[in-house]
């Protein structure tokens, strides 16, 4: 009884570490990102991709509102794992600091250095009384003078850079599957294949266009875009993962995505 009053106390002063080194406020930020529906990105020899799964609780709902995959800059594309309001403060700040350092340097921001303030800003919040840390999960893909990158943030406020990665819901599984039938040297078409099976591995019945974002950035271009539905469909038709219309999707958490 008395471990559990002790346990208790540390639960609520996010600023105090427990006697085993702990912050369990942030190991709870992380099972909220464990609740949010999956996001993949995936670094290819000419490009980065980013896939989220956009499955919603009802046929009213208007699909368009559903955001998991947002432009950061014309260079850099930023997908979410977790609680909706957390992304969307951080995609806002991720955003100005991207038009900062436009204005203050006349270039584009670096995949790396944006990753990093972002990182920052969520650290402020393990360490400061009266918040919580944010319970969302980004991947953060762009291109840095010529080179595809791709970056994960944490609760912690910790940055990891990855060749291919997942979040959110049944990530242990995902990243086994990419682990298997990831290959360095696959362009972004076979990108954004590898993406959906990866994604279809972990869903019953299939991927339906509308029940999944796609983006790219390639390297050419350097500019960022998401997939049309058409598109979408015509990736899932040629690897046999199209849904049929009876497979119904399975309900998200409602304050998570």
């Amino acid at each position: 009884m008395q471990g559990q009053n002790q346990q208790q106390a540390y639960d609520r002063g996010i600023t105090i570490f427990s006697p085993d080194g702990r912050l369990y406020q942030v190991e709870y930020a992380r099972e909220a990102v464990k609740r949010g529906t999956a996001s993949i990105g995936i670094r290819t020899s000419d490009g980065v991709v980013l896939a989220v799964d956009k499955r919603i609780r009802s046929p009213l709902m208007e699909r368009s509102s559903v955001e998991k995959i947002h432009k950061a800059d014309d260079h850099i594309g930023i997908a979410s794992a977790g609680h909706v309001a957390d992304a969307r403060q951080l995609i806002d700040f991720a955003r100005r600091q991207a038009q900062v350092n436009q204005l203050r340097y006349g270039e584009p921001v670096g995949v790396e250095t944006l990753t990093k303030e972002i990182t920052d800003y969520i650290q402020q919040y393990t360490q400061v009384g009266g918040a919580r840390p944010f319970g969302v999960a980004l991947i953060i893909a762009g291109i840095a003078n010529g080179e595809p990158r791709l970056y994960e943030t944490d609760p912690s406020g910790t940055p990891y850079e990855w060749k291919a990665l997942a979040v959110g819901a049944d990530r242990g599984e995902i990243r086994d599957y990419l682990e298997a039938n990831y290959d360095e040297e696959m362009d972004l078409d076979a990108g954004v294949d590898l993406a959906l099976a990866a994604l279809a591995s972990v869903n019953d019945g299939g991927l339906s266009p509308e029940g999944i974002g796609i983006a790219v950035i390639d390297v050419e271009t350097e500019q960022f875009r998401e997939l049309s539905d058409e598109e979408k469909e015509s990736h899932l038709v040629e690897a046999d993962l199209l849904a049929s219309e009876d497979d119904a999707a399975d309900e998200p958490d409602e304050d998570e995505e």
